[in-house]
């Protein structure tokens, strides 16, 4: 009885092995994986947000020198707003990008955005990057 035993014992810790090892394969795969479809998420995201910003950005400086050239063309009101979201352009934390406050920062951004273009009466969108099936030859 005890041979009989034994050969169940060992088909038993075969199926175990083979789970544990099927486990292992797959969770070092994962890993691998993972970690490339992060980098590749993060680029994107990275390169989207950066994109945003240098629109913001430019936005602003186009702004800027218009006040240069006649500080009196612009309302006082816009021209706070168009210094705060130049303050929130500085204040953006690109090299955190897990600081908690981005989101805050960014939709903060955009709605100083819409709000100096309702008081300048102009009809100014970012719609980011063209993807290629929105680009027509």
């Amino acid at each position: 009885m005890d041979s009989a035993e034994d050969i169940f014992d060992s088909s038993l810790n075969l199926e175990k092995i083979h789970y544990q090892e099927g486990y292992e394969e797959g969770f070092n795969h994962g890993i691998t994986t993972g970690k490339d479809e992060g980098k590749e998420v993060g680029l994107k995201t990275g390169f989207e947000t950066g994109e945003e910003l240098g629109f913001y950005k430019g936005c602003v400086d186009v702004w800027n020198s218009a006040i240069q050239v006649d500080p009196t063309k612009l309302s006082a009101r816009i021209q706070k707003n168009i210094k705060q979201m130049q303050e929130l352009i500085q204040k953006y934390p690109v090299m955190d990008p897990e600081n908690e406050s981005v989101q805050e920062i960014m939709e903060a951004l955009r709605l100083k955005f819409r709000a100096i273009c309702a008081g300048l009466g102009v009809k100014l969108e970012y719609n980011g990057y063209p993807k290629p099936n929105d680009i027509e030859f």
